[in-house]
């Protein structure tokens, strides 16, 4: 039941980053979606979706190392 939650934590952002490469693949194919009114604006959001989702995911496989003790010294608390 721990890996079933674990895995549906991950995979929210996981659908963000993607979502948000989406935004950012429209946008240089100049594709304005619905919710946006400028493409500047779709851009900087799929970037900030992206960045996020990824942050999270490299975060928590960090912390999962530093619990286990398979990081390398600089990366220890």
């Amino acid at each position: 039941m721990g890996r079933l939650i674990a895995f549906i934590i991950l995979l929210i952002p996981g659908i963000l980053a993607a979502y948000g490469i989406k935004l950012m693949r429209d946008t240089l194919f100049n594709k304005l979606l619905e919710p946006y009114p400028a493409l500047w604006l779709q851009f900087t959001l799929g970037t900030i979706f992206v960045v996020l989702g990824i942050g999270f995911f490299a975060g928590f496989l960090l912390n999962r190392d530093r619990k286990k003790g398979t990081v390398s010294k600089r990366f220890q608390k």
